[in-house]
């Protein structure tokens, strides 16, 4: 199983540093959400992890080379990322968008074969898209308009998958309809899944391992039942709240605490009771 490390990595846009000197090894064959406050470096740290951005010192290295080393297709083999909010061409079908995930994998010489129409139907089954293969991207709800996308980086056929906020812009059912496809996809497939989300909660309910930014570092990185906590809230996030668990999975939830605007009515601060304003 492959490697994905950075060695003294540095990142920044010009003369502002969002990354410094940062040493990470993603666990393979598990799940893991980058979280912190807006600005903090996420998804620059992911975009470099995929050879999106060089880096201003240090290195991302995957299976042990140095990433910026190694050919543009041969990356793509091995990694695929999901932007945030990508953009289609008017008109595109969904079928036409998953097949541009098999490009790492043509050349002049070696056209469209059964091996890439396989590949592509596998991707389009695995996200329940077969039905709307032949729809318009741009027709497509938002949640399903995100299934396309993430059958395209299926369709690649890497071990390691990378996404920028995957739910932003989604409803509550689509959120959690997608980030359901990912779980799904590590568990049967072993596949790494390395993504950015801004939802505290959701991070905890569906990540093995989480990493916390702050400061241009990793302020703590474990499990989520073992590192998030009012204190970690508090610094990375400057929020107080209370840390609790989820009723239906035992992973933290926070419950943040409000603008001393509303109290429950039955005078505690547990969660259940009605809530009215405060005198």
């Amino acid at each position: 199983m492959q490697t994905l490390t950075t060695k003294d990595l540095t990142l920044g846009y010009g003369d502002n540093i969002i990354i410094d000197d940062l040493n990470l090894a993603i666990p393979q064959g598990e799940i893991t959400v980058f979280i912190g406050s807006n600005g903090c470096g996420k998804s620059t740290l992911l975009r470099s992890l995929a050879r999106l951005l060089k880096p201003k010192g240090g290195d991302v290295v995957l299976d042990g080379e140095d990433i910026a080393k190694i050919g543009t297709k041969e990356v793509a083999k091995k990694l695929a990322i999901l932007p945030q909010s990508p953009a289609t061409p008017d008109g595109l079908s969904v079928k036409e968008l998953v097949k541009q995930g098999r490009h790492p994998y043509r050349s002049f010489l070696k056209q469209w074969s059964k091996e890439d129409e396989h590949a592509v139907h596998r991707a389009l089954e695995a996200t329940n898209m077969l039905d709307f293969q032949d729809r318009a991207v741009d027709s497509l709800s938002g949640g399903q308009r995100q299934r396309a996308w993430i059958a395209m980086t299926l369709a690649q056929e890497t071990d390691t998958i990378l996404l920028d906020e995957p739910t932003t812009y989604l409803d509550m059912t689509h959120q959690i309809d997608v980030l359901d496809l990912l779980f799904e996809l590590n568990e049967k497939d072993g596949r790494t899944v390395v993504m950015v989300l801004h939802d505290l909660n959701l991070a905890c309910r569906y990540a093995h391992n989480v990493v916390a930014i702050k400061d241009k570092s990793v302020f703590a990185q474990g499990k989520p039942e073992e590192i998030v906590t009012c204190n970690l809230v508090h610094e990375v996030f400057q929020m107080k709240c209370d840390v609790t668990f989820d009723p239906m999975f035992g992973t933290p939830m926070c419950i943040p605490h409000g603008r001393g605007r509303c109290v429950f009515a039955n005078g505690t601060n547990g969660l259940s009771g009605s809530r009215t304003a405060a005198n």
